[in-house]
């Protein structure tokens, strides 16, 4: 299980937490919905990889990651049935976060917990889409555009900015 990071009130996800992550999400992206069935089927399959960013009252943020293939992002608003056997990348499905937490130092938290449990799980590289223009703040933390021709294909639902990323951990 992940541990708090001291720069910010991250904490374990729980079901509890479920309509009020897929109410953060709906803000954070509204042109990416996804509905608290997929938040919950994540939970379910790899908790380790699931945080809120918990504030005065209410979440201001949360975190969905899990172990899954390289250069194969899931598609948007479907539970994933199962993780895979043999994962080969531990994938950031999001990291989203209200105006209010932003600046905060809650982002750069979110990524050294997510690291630390990657390096745990014993994988050698983290992958994500970057969405609405994020690819810059990944990049501060490591992270590299990875494009090919099958890739940009599976990028298709995310929008024509999005990125394909990878950070290697070894």
């Amino acid at each position: 299980m992940m541990q708090q990071d001291p720069t910010g009130p991250w904490r374990a996800m729980t079901a509890a937490d479920l309509d009020e992550v897929e109410r953060v999400g709906d803000r954070v992206h509204p042109d990416y919905p996804e509905t608290a069935a997929v938040f919950g089927e994540r939970l379910q399959r790899y908790p380790a990889g699931c945080l809120v960013f918990q504030g005065p009252g209410s979440i201001l943020g949360y975190t969905i990651s899990h172990p899954w293939r390289l250069g194969q992002p899931p598609k948007l608003n479907v539970v994933l049935g199962s993780l895979p056997e043999r994962p080969d990348t531990f994938y950031i499905h999001d990291v989203a976060l209200l105006p209010e937490a932003r600046g905060s130092g809650a982002g750069g938290a979110a990524v050294a917990l997510l690291t630390r449990q990657a390096v745990a799980s014993g994988l050698g590289n983290m992958s994500l889409v970057a969405v609405s223009g994020a690819s810059g703040f990944w990049r501060r933390h490591g992270f590299d555009v990875l494009e090919t021709p099958e890739i940009r294909a599976k990028l298709a639902e995310y929008g024509e900015s999005s990125r394909f990323m990878v950070r290697w951990l070894r």
